[in-house]
């Protein structure tokens, strides 16, 4: 597993992320995932102008990715950036599949893209309805909802959004909190 140490080792991260992608096309998302998380967190700071720990968990979201072949990228990229981030950032990351997995169970219109809806199925499918109380439980449940629908919203080719060098201040200032 990558391990970041601090902010810049997590910066450097994320910016060897351009052309990387989550899986090879037609199976993953149409767009790379320093793109994917650029756009992610770009959504969240329009709709959550407040929240920057959300805003970073949509930048982050989506690393585990990149870190090896485990199949729950989500608890993966949770662990590589609690050290730097904090447990809330991580555990909005940890939870956007289990948030996934809440919408298309009940939200029957719940638009998920193809590569989505493909690795919907890996990751546990629609949740059952005691899925949905423990879930609905958890004290981020609706942050993690909001993550989640950025996520899917966050996966348009060519979409202009500030780039790392605007977020990097953003991150080094609420890491130094953490």
């Amino acid at each position: 597993m990558h391990v970041v140490f601090d902010a810049e080792s997590l910066l450097g991260f994320l910016a060897g992320l351009d052309g990387v992608y989550d899986a090879p096309p037609p199976l993953g998302d149409p767009v790379d995932l320093l793109a994917h998380g650029l756009q992610c967190a770009a959504v969240l700071r329009d709709e959550r102008p407040d929240d920057l720990g959300l805003q970073l968990a949509g930048l982050v979201h989506d690393i585990g990715h990149a870190v090896g072949d485990d199949p729950d990228h989500a608890r993966v990229g949770a662990d590589v950036v609690r050290p730097v981030l904090g447990a809330r950032v991580a555990g909005l990351v940890a939870l956007h599949v289990p948030a996934k997995r809440y919408l298309a169970s009940t939200e029957p219109d719940y638009g998920l893209s193809e590569a989505s809806r493909l690795s919907l199925a890996r990751q546990g499918s629609a949740m059952t309805g005691e899925e949905q109380e423990r879930f609905l439980a958890h004290p981020a449940a609706a942050d993690a909802v909001t993550l989640r629908r950025a996520d899917e919203a966050a996966k348009i080719v060519g979409r202009r959004v500030p780039g790392l060098d605007v977020w990097a201040p953003r991150l080094r200032t609420y890491a130094s909190g953490v």
